[in-house]
């Protein structure tokens, strides 16, 4: 009989979600990296159900507060996409991802849904000691929607289809996946420091600040190589290094980097995610931005971000007016 009993302890003990929570408030790199895809199904679903929440759940999207369910990518989004990018963070039960959904384009006026689109999407989950959420997150970035006619629009702005690139890319570069040997892992302290180098270096930059790349760094920008070039003449594509580019070619663009909360540190792998706020003074435009970073021996290896333009001065939802002005760190837990 006691056998019996210890039997059934141990399998409890090792199952995933709130039993793990139950046993010793742990949840490790699998346990949240379902937690996204729970939270993913109950969107699609539309069903924000006690059983993942917590009843005082906090929910945002692009910076705005939203009942939870309904509302948003609540209404419409379809199913999943291609692209799943999970940064688990064990010690704060944190969990960020970039990603790709589907989303209904729903008529304005009503009706049917008409299309299918892939839209992009950065999300983090805070879990409770109950093993609910009571934080949700979330940036999705769209497609241009069309109001006007060609002739009306003609001379807009055109942005890139930020999801349909990320779903291109199919899976997060293997690099990403790569363990750091135990021995030459930083602490977290660290890992946030260097990846704040990058919002350092990259405002107000006069191309000789300090920027830790290595030679082989490679950035993502809406799914898209921002390093890669094409001559004109030959059609040849060569790849500028992240130095050089910060040295010659990314001079005085971004005015301020302000709001940088580091949400999530993959110690494991050297991933930062952070998510933060690029003014540009000039033409009073901001993105609202998430980032993440593979960091190696104190050195920036691989970029990539998902960001969406906002109203200038946007707040996250989730600073004071101080903090989201500010181009301190933010947090680290």
């Amino acid at each position: 009989m006691l056998k019996r009993f210890m039997f059934f302890a141990v399998i409890i003990f090792l199952l995933p979600g709130v039993f793990a929570f139950g046993a010793g408030k742990t949840c490790d790199r699998a346990c949240l990296e379902g937690y996204i895809d729970r939270y993913l199904d109950a969107i699609k679903d539309n069903n924000p159900s006690l059983d993942l929440f917590s009843k005082d759940c906090r929910f945002t999207e692009n910076g705005v507060q939203l009942p939870l369910g309904g509302e948003g990518l609540w209404y419409s989004m379809s199913g999943r996409a291609n692209y799943s990018f999970y940064v688990p963070d064990i010690e704060t039960r944190q969990v960020a991802f970039i990603g790709t959904v589907k989303e209904a384009d729903i008529p304005a006026q009503g009706g049917q849904p008409a299309n299918e689109k892939i839209v992009a999407v950065s999300i983090r989950l805070k879990i409770d000691d109950q093993g609910k959420i009571s934080e949700a997150e979330q940036l999705v970035m769209r497609p241009e929607r069309k109001l006007f006619s060609e002739e009306q629009s003609a001379g807009a702005p055109r942005f890139l289809p930020t999801g349909e690139a990320i779903d291109k890319m199919g899976a997060p570069h293997q690099i990403y996946m790569q363990a750091i040997p135990e021995k030459e892992r930083m602490s977290r302290e660290e890992l946030v420091k260097v990846a704040d180098y990058y919002f350092e270096g990259l405002q107000r930059n006069d191309g000789k600040g300090y920027y830790p790349f290595t030679d082989d760094c490679v950035r993502y920008e809406n799914g898209m190589d921002v390093l890669l070039q094409t001559d004109p003449a030959t059609g040849a594509k060569t790849r500028m290094t992240c130095k050089k580019q910060f040295e010659e070619g990314l001079k005085g663009i971004v005015t301020r980097i302000r709001d940088r909360r580091f949400v999530a540190v993959d110690q494991e792998r050297g991933i930062v995610f952070a998510f933060g706020f690029f003014d540009h003074l000039s033409i009073n435009w901001t993105w609202q931005i998430s980032e993440l970073f593979k960091i190696e021996k104190g050195q920036i290896r691989r970029i990539e971000a998902a960001f969406l333009q906002c109203p200038y001065g946007m707040n996250s939802g989730w600073s004071t007016y101080q903090q989201g002005m500010s181009e301190e760190i933010q947090s680290v837990r």
